[in-house]
């Protein structure tokens, strides 16, 4: 079982839309599965209700995702990880990230994701 490079593609440019200020709220909805949920990089965990609500904040981040890397956990299942390293209020923050798709009969939706800080 491998993933092929069509929907590696597919799945990074996923991850990098959610890091896009500008994402259309209704394309979110798409995205997020109805049970997602996430543990933040500050230790909230954010449901999909309080992701959808929230006022996306423009973010200086690096793209292509530093480390980013795709396991297949199950034929419709993933694990994406990579580090974040995004500017905000002048301090440089760097997080590991970890995210869980699932494929569906209308492509990739988030179930959870998870960000732990780190420092270089």
């Amino acid at each position: 079982m491998e993933i092929s490079d069509e929907e590696r593609k597919q799945l990074e440019h996923l991850e990098q839309e959610l890091w896009d200020s500008d994402i259309d709220n209704k394309h979110l909805q798409e995205l997020l599965a109805a049970d997602f949920f996430e543990f933040g990089r500050s230790g909230r965990v954010w449901y999909r209700k309080d992701t959808i609500a929230t006022v996306p904040q423009k973010k200086d981040t690096i793209f292509p995702l530093p480390e980013f890397h795709i396991r297949l956990l199950d034929e419709n299942i993933v694990q994406v990880t990579y580090d974040s390293a995004f500017t905000y209020d002048g301090v440089v923050e760097h997080t590991h990230r970890s995210s869980i798709w699932s494929r569906t009969t209308n492509g990739w939706e988030l179930r959870f994701h998870q960000g732990t800080p780190f420092s270089l």
